[in-house]
């Protein structure tokens, strides 16, 4: 009876153990190399732009992203990367802006820290001021110079990073954005 009584008191606890590890590990979001990562990245939920005619001036794209209440990390940048499309698009850093929500509910406005350009690489990196806690749906604006000039579908790399000093960026999907010619005729 002794050792039944100790085989239970053993499973028990290793059974305990088992469960408490999956929570234990779950909130372990650095690498080994000390490279901060979310658990479960954010994810891009759209890419949409009121303005889908070839040429418009100031035209503004909207990206919104979920950070999941499971993310393990708050975000902290994004970055943008055209992928495809028969042109370069410029964004205006000055008139980027973010807020809480998505283009259709708009929330509360969202200070950014840093945005910058890299042109040669056709990368657009957005920080935000106040990292975005888990849990939260934002949505970044950038604002273009002008759509392309020439119709057709282009597309965007997005990847979201942590906050922290050294952080793995992850990619988190593809926006993707048509531009038609407003000269054409739909009547063809």
């Amino acid at each position: 009876m002794k050792d039944v009584t100790s085989f239970f008191s053993t499973l028990f606890v290793v059974s305990a153990g088992l469960y408490l590890l999956p929570h234990s590990v779950a909130d372990a979001v650095t690498l080994s190399n000390g490279t901060i990562a979310f658990l479960k990245p954010p994810r891009l939920v759209s890419a949409s732009t009121p303005y889908s005619n070839t040429s418009v001036p100031n035209a503004r794209y909207y990206f919104t992203l979920e950070v999941p209440a499971t993310a393990g990390e708050p975000l902290q940048q994004v970055t943008f990367n055209q992928i495809e499309g028969t042109e370069d698009i410029e964004f205006n850093e000055k008139d980027t802006f973010a807020f809480e929500g998505t283009r259709n509910h708009q929330g509360s406005k969202l200070a950014l820290k840093a945005v910058k350009g890299h042109d040669k690489q056709q990368t657009f990196t957005v920080t935000f001021d106040t990292p975005i806690q888990p849990g939260k749906t934002v949505t970044i604006g950038l604002q273009t110079y002008y759509n392309p000039f020439k119709d057709g579908v282009y597309l965007f790399g997005v990847k979201a990073f942590p906050s922290g000093e050294k952080t793995a960026g992850q990619f988190i999907g593809i926006g993707r954005l048509q531009f038609f010619d407003g000269n054409t005729s739909e009547d063809n």
